[in-house]
């Protein structure tokens, strides 16, 4: 674990020598950006923007691995509830292994040539004799063993309860009766569970479940049809849309139609601390998503751009996958019909998310 919290935060690991894990990973930030960028820049410079916000890494510890198709026995398990699973956005990877191994190499990130050429750095530098210590002497004689255990050190380390899911937060503590919620709070917890209102909990699920504690998110796909972010450089040209789980950065669900514009969901632990949400980081603030959330429908004008006066909704995906959009409640209310959530209710919800925040992150 020691390795890999020193290789988390080794800048001299990318190509550049200036970004680490954790210049987007911020453990300050539950283990997310430390910014309102919608993006994080990267490279070999520093200067190339990516096409995806940066999620955090904590609570990653239950992802499943990817699957087209899961079936929930505490929902139905007659029911395929769908893909489901896999770290990154798009489910791409299938462990924290493979999810480190994407940042090392990506040309918008760390923009090694390798994980090989990330082993010849660590060879040289100040930790090679822990690693010879831990994974052998002769570990970096082979390029491929040498990578492997980069992985598996960077795996280890982000496994450490500590630091990744401590289930200290004020809601956990609740949950064992240790702290008493106020008013407002419990307003906000009904909200989000509510079917009818917030209807939250259908993907974030927030109750204790066979003796584990919540990990808001169900670890599915959903496409939210979320606005097309302008700051994204790649969203200047008119033909390119991050889709998700069929592409362009997961290639083998390109054929699969039926997937264009989900995204997998993710937790909410720690959501009050972001100041990026959506796999395009298009909202800043969780007054503008929840908003989002209960008036998609009922108000797209605010949100959506137009086309010769028309409001062009769910205007970051091709036509013809807008058919995939979610519409289930808070959503599918039709224009003019009142929000899911008032504006006080939306408080009420953002004050339940608060008691999210880990202890080790509540400003003191």
């Amino acid at each position: 674990m020691d390795l890999g919290r020193k290789l988390f935060f080794d800048p001299e690991l990318s190509a550049s020598r200036k970004m680490s894990c954790s210049t987007c990973h911020d453990p300050h930030f539950a283990y997310g950006p430390p910014n309102d960028l919608s993006t994080q820049p990267g490279g070999p410079d520093l200067q190339s923007p990516g096409v995806r916000a940066v999620p955090t890494l904590r609570y990653l510890s239950k992802v499943p691995p990817f699957a087209e198709h899961h079936f929930d026995e505490a929902v139905d398990e007659s029911i395929d509830q769908g893909p489901t699973g896999g770290f990154t956005w798009d489910g791409r990877a299938d462990s924290a292994r493979d999810q480190a191994r994407a940042p090392l190499t990506s040309p918008f990130e760390m923009a090694n040539d390798s994980v090989e050429s990330v082993a010849a750095k660590v060879a040289q530098g100040s930790y090679a004799a822990e690693f010879r210590q831990t994974f052998g002497d002769d570990v970096f004689s082979d390029p491929k063993r040498a990578s492997g255990a980069i992985l598996i050190a960077l795996e280890a380390f982000e496994e450490s309860p500590r630091d990744f899911y401590p289930y200290d937060s004020r809601y956990d503590a609740w949950l064992r009766g240790q702290v008493e919620a106020t008013p407002r709070e419990k307003r906000g917890i009904a909200l989000f569970s509510a079917k009818n209102k917030g209807n939250c909990a259908s993907c974030h699920p927030n109750a204790i479940r066979k003796g584990e504690f919540p990990q808001f998110t169900d670890f599915g796909y959903n496409a939210i049809g979320v606005p097309r972010n302008p700051a994204i450089a790649a969203n200047k040209d008119p033909a390119f849309h991050d889709m998700g789980l069929c592409g362009p950065l997961r290639k083998d669900l390109a054929a699969h139609a039926e997937y264009c514009g989900q995204f997998r969901v993710p937790t909410l632990r720690n959501i009050a601390l972001k100041r990026v949400f959506f796999h395009n980081g298009v909202f800043h603030s969780l007054e503008d998503v929840l908003a989002f959330y209960v008036t998609r429908d009922t108000n797209p004008g605010k949100w959506y751009s137009r086309t010769g006066g028309h409001v062009e909704a769910f205007d970051d995906l091709p036509p013809q996958y807008r058919v995939n959009v979610n519409r289930e409640p808070p959503f599918g209310g039709k224009p003019g019909a009142p929000a899911a959530l008032t504006g006080t209710e939306i408080e009420d919800v953002i004050a339940f998310l608060k008691m999210l925040t880990d202890a080790d992150l509540v400003a003191k």
